[in-house]
């Protein structure tokens, strides 16, 4: 009577996959909640659920399973781009260089002791490559290593034991990430309320923010000359939002003629300030932001319309008025001085000052429809996914490598998304998602790919333990995990001098682990560890994708 409902898990077909794949996904997250000396695994029960079902017999159908594998990994990877992109472009300036070069050395340190590894315990480099991406708990490596796995036609025992040999190592390469963490912790004897009043009086993440200063007009050789003057002595942009001039206050334009005086209300960067003092004059005790009688307001816009995005700030006709001025630019937790070479994007958060009706005709220019935002526009999305994959399959030859080397479907994606989060608007392909839309493409993809690698791979669990190999798999990640972390971090603190909470975020940046970020966040009290974290985690992620694939097709 009920055979239709057995047939209906057991029968390999359509939805049957379907089913499997819900229960897989819903499971492995509810585990994924449990915590285990206050840390959780998190999504990556899903892959462990996955090599329980299989290891207990169940199939799925092949194609659908080696779709929904490779089109969840792009879709991790592409919203892991689209989220990272605007700081890692920030990341590139010359003060992020130390931490990129301190990732560096952590990657390189890490494929070093793989092959050593390789070399002394015999295992077959997919295995080890296996081994390494759950050490580092780096999924898009894995699925990078399988695409070289793939390409050079590996088949057999050695093809299917880089997953389980991933899945053995991942949970102690958490573990070891934030046994490093509370390790240096204590090699430095860090006292997490110093540190903590460190980085106050250093204020590290507001050295580049704009800040605003009134300034009263004493030098004598800009009295009589238009404000425009200035603005041409100095080598960055500047904003001047308010200003009293002949006992009023007013948005200036550039041609204003200033006077003795006047009161600048100057908005700039901290370094730019101490020159702005030496032009203009000392600070003013008069403040034009709480004068009652001051026809000037102050708005938050969010730039919703898409017309404004294409085109430099200074040609936007739109902006060209009298009665405001456009004061702080707020893009991805970063703030900027606008200034007339900057292109807008969706969802910037532009600050205005001026009268009611100038405030009206910026928010009309620049949209602030926040529904608009809410609905994700997937056509540009789609086409840079289709662009990742194109850029991932294009060949690259090395002079005495067997196959060419592709970046895949990992790396191909990863880097358009970079891309166009910075130059998309250029070519009308906008990819703004809200966070939450980007959260939930981002975790819908690595569950699909996890769920895929389990069900392929849980069939030969019991091979990784039946003659003692996964335990060596274990002490080998360990090893991979923890060598690099302790020595760079070592070297980081004691001799580039990074704070601890700096440290903290670089480790867990170069091992692209989110778990790990978490715990430094909470321990430190800060969000110092984000900061560093988001500098080093978009180069670190490229560097794993393309040491995995390189390991398979030099060593295999």
């Amino acid at each position: 009577m009920f055979s239709w409902f057995h047939s209906l898990f057991t029968g390999i077909s359509l939805a049957q996959s379907v089913i499997i794949y819900g229960l897989v996904i819903a499971f492995g997250i509810w585990m994924g909640r449990i915590k285990i000396a206050g840390i959780s695994l998190g999504i990556t029960w899903v892959l462990f659920a996955g090599l329980i079902l299989s290891y207990l017999g169940t199939e799925i159908e092949k194609s659908t399973e080696n779709f929904l594998k490779e089109f969840g990994l792009i879709l991790f990877v592409y919203s892991i781009g689209l989220q990272v992109g605007p700081g890692f472009w920030a990341s590139l300036k010359k003060n992020a260089i130390t931490n990129n070069i301190l990732a560096l050395a952590i990657v390189v340190t890490g494929v070093i002791i793989t092959v050593i590894l390789y070399y002394f315990s015999g295992n077959h480099i997919t295995v080890m490559t296996g081994v390494m991406s759950g050490a580092v708990t780096n999924t898009p490596g894995l699925g990078a290593a399988q695409a070289a796995v793939s390409d050079l036609n590996i088949t057999g025992t050695d093809r299917s034991l880089i997953t389980l040999a991933y899945a053995v190592a991942y949970p102690l390469g958490v573990f070891g990430i934030i046994g490093s963490l509370l390790l240096l912790k204590k090699i430095f004897h860090v006292r997490i309320e110093k540190d903590q009043e460190f980085h106050r009086k250093l204020s590290v993440l507001r050295a580049n923010r704009p800040v605003s200063v009134h300034l009263n007009l004493e030098n004598k050789q800009l009295i009589g000359q238009p404000l425009r003057k200035l603005f041409n002595l100095l080598k960055k942009p500047v904003v001047v939002s308010r200003m009293y001039h002949n006992g009023e206050i007013i948005t200036p334009t550039p041609d204003l003629v200033l006077a003795e005086n006047d009161v600048l209300l100057v908005v700039a960067t901290k370094q730019e300030m101490e020159q702005l003092k030496l032009l203009i004059g000392p600070p003013s005790t008069k403040n034009l932001k709480t004068v009652k009688e001051s026809p000037l307001i102050s708005r938050q816009i969010i730039v919703t319309r898409t017309a404004v995005t294409h085109k430099r700030l200074g040609d936007i006709a739109e902006l060209h008025q009298h009665d405001f001025t456009l004061t702080r630019l707020g893009r991805a937790g970063i703030e900027l001085v606008p200034h007339g070479d900057i292109f807008l994007q969706l969802g910037d958060t532009v600050k205005v000052v001026g009268t009611e009706e100038g405030v009206k005709l910026v928010t009309e220019a620049l949209g602030n429809s926040l529904k608009k935002l809410e609905v994700p526009d997937l056509a540009p999305i789609f086409m840079g996914i289709v662009l990742g994959v194109i850029l991932g399959s294009i060949p690259i030859h090395f002079p005495g490598m067997p196959v060419a080397v592709k970046i895949g479907m990992a790396g191909g994606p990863l880097i358009i998304a970079l891309l166009l989060s910075r130059f998309g608007n250029l070519f009308y392909l906008n990819n703004y998602t809200t966070n939450s839309a980007n959260l939930m493409i981002r975790e819908l993809g690595i569950s699909l790919f996890l769920a895929s690698v389990g069900l392929s791979s849980g069939k030969n669990l019991s091979i990784a333990f039946e003659n003692g190999q996964g335990w060596i798999w274990m002490v080998m990640g360990i090893a991979i995990t923890m060598i690099p972390l302790l020595l760079v971090g070592f070297i980081a603190k004691k001799y580039f001098r990074k704070t601890y909470f700096e440290v903290c975020g670089l480790l867990a940046g170069a091992s692209t682990d989110p778990p790990a970020l978490a715990f430094a966040t909470k321990l430190t009290g800060s969000d110092i560890p984000s900061v560093t974290y988001a500098t080093v985690y978009p180069l670190t992620m490229i560097l794993r994708i393309v040491a995995a694939q390189l390991l398979i097709l030099l060593l295999a």
